[in-house]
Parts: structure tokens; C-alpha cells; sequence
């Protein structure tokens, strides 16, 4: 599902052509009960970066996305977007969840139109958005299709495109490929690169997948500990654009084994306990 804020109308994105800051989060940490799940996350995300975030299971990463959206409440620190403090989802932002979050009973060209209905768009700017959108996914033709008519590749494109309908200044994105096959999820991948190249915005991208943090990101932040904190931000000096040429730059391996080499001693030790 698409998080956005009814209050406003949503705001076409800007291209500002420079490295300002679009995500600031400061000093957050948030707890279940006696459960801390993270403590002093601080994390900073340019205009138009990716910003790829990965971590044992159970070390919080969703967590830290749904905190970052305002859908969790946080019990210290802050989140601030652009100059707006996040205390519940805002206009401008977009969560792109890995279980698809499709309403079943409405069409592609429905799921697509939800959120800008939601943030009161008018109809002429709904008719000329949606078609765009489905088009840039790849789903020109599927307009009227239901979701149990698709498969999960297909509906993970069109949750995309809702999400980027709104047209977004930041996209944020949990295990978005998680759901589908590997073969899906490769297709998908650069996909999400194209369409990011056509359209650039602010990401953070959530994954378990070291191959993908390492392709997808600028930066790749390595979350560790109980409560987690952040161990190391790894820079990604990959060329962009990015194609399947990518996976077999020898760059490309060192950088993917740096990240795996900061996590594996954690992530053994994370299989044999227990957690969130």
C-alpha cells in the first residue's frame, strides 16, 4: 500500500540538479516493550540517492523504513523530510511494500489511481497520470486486469507504479522483490534501475540480498547489533547506469564481498536467536 497524507495536494517532484538532503534521521531509536530494536540510527539521504540498507534478520530494517514513513511512532529522535518533521505519513512520500499491498477488488488502472484519489487529484490529472505510470511498469494492456489475474512479478509492477504516480521526492521500498522468483527478480531489478534513470528520485531500498544492496545503491548502510545501530556506510562507486554488464565487473565483486564480510559473523550469530 501507498502511504501518503490526504491533508495537501501532492506536489509534482522537482529535479533540483544538486546534493541536497532529502532525509534526515537523527538519534532514532525505537522499542517494543523491553524489546530495543535500534538506538542512535543516524542516516542521511541525498536528492536523487539511493540509499540501500541491509542487516541480520530481526536487526530492524523494516522497522527503521515504517518509523521513517511515520506509520510507527518512534520513542527517540526524529525523522525530518525536506524541512518537515515526520510524525505520521506526509505528501510527497511512497512506501512500496514487499507483500505487493494490492487491494484485490480493484483493477490495475484502480490500484494505480488509489493513492492520487486518496490526495484529492483532480480527474483530468487521474486520466492523464495513470496511463503514464502503467505504461512506464510495463503493464500497457493489463489497464482492466484484477490482481489474482496477474502474476506476483506483475503486481509487484503495478504497486510500483502507485506508488510512483504521486510522483514522489522520496520512494521507500521494503524487500520490494522479495515476494517473486529469482528470475522475476533480477527482470524486476533493472527495471526498477530504468525506470529510476527515466525518473530519479530519493530511495531507500530495503534487502536481505547483498547482490542487490551492492546494485541498486550509492550507498550501502550496514545495520548490526541488539539494539541495532549502524556499523558502516559503504560507498558504491559503481558507474551508472547499471545493466547486467554490472554483476561482472570485478568492482562489483569487491564491493559485494566487503558488505558480505561486514555481516556474516552477525547474521550466523542471528540464526540462533531469538527476536522481532
Amino acid at each position: 500500500m501507498v502511504a501518503v497524507s490526504t491533508r495537501e495536494k501532492l506536489k509534482p517532484m522537482v529535479n533540483s540538479g544538486n546534493n541536497a538532503i532529502r532525509i534526515r534521521v537523527r538519534g532514532l531509536g525505537k522499542r517494543y516493550g523491553a524489546l530495543e530494536v535500534f538506538r542512535g540510527i543516524d542516516l542521511e539521504a541525498g536528492d536523487h540517492e539511493i540509499v540501500a540498507i541491509v542487516g541480520p534478520s530481526g536487526c530492524g530494517k523494516t522497522t527503521l523504513l515504517r518509523c521513517i514513513d511515520g506509520l510507527l511512532a518512534v520513542d527517540s529522535g526524529e525523522v525530518v523530510v525536506d524541512s518537515e518533521r515526520v510524525t505520521s505519513p506526509i505528501a510527497g512520500v511512497a512506501m512500496v511494500f514487499q507483500h505487493f499491498g494490492l487491494f484485490p477488488w480493484k483493477t490495475v488502472y484502480d490500484n494505480v489511481a488509489y493513492g492520487l484519489r486518496m490526495a484529492g487529484i483532480s480527474r483530468a490529472e487521474i486520466t492523464r497520470r495513470v496511463p503514464h505510470f502503467i505504461n512506464l511498469v510495463g503493464l500497457k494492456g493489463f489497464e482492466k486486469a484484477f490482481p489474482y489475474q496477474m502474476s506476483g512479478g506483475m503486481q509487484q509492477r503495478c504497486g510500483l507504479a502507485r506508488a510512483l504516480a504521486i510522483e514522489p521526492r522520496v520512494l521507500l521500498m521494503d524487500e520490494p522483490f522479495a515476494a517473486v522468483d529469482a528470475q522475476t527478480r533480477e527482470i524486476l531489478q533493472f527495471e526498477l534501475l530504468r525506470i529510476w534513470e527515466q525518473r530519479p528520485t530519493t530511495m531507500l531500498f530495503v534487502t536481505h540480498s547483498i547482490e542487490e544492496a551492492v546494485l541498486m545503491g550509492d550507498r550501502v548502510v550496514v545495520l548490526k547489533g541488539r539494539p541495532s545501530n549502524i556499523h558502516e556506510t559503504i560507498a558504491i562507486d559503481l558507474p551508472r547506469p547499471r545493466t547486467r554488464d554490472t554483476l561482472r565487473e570485478p568492482r562489483f565483486g569487491e564491493l559485494r564481498e566487503r558488505v558480505w564480510g561486514t555481516l556474516m559473523s552477525e547474521a550466523r550469530q542471528a540464526e540462533f536467536q531469538l527476536g522481532a
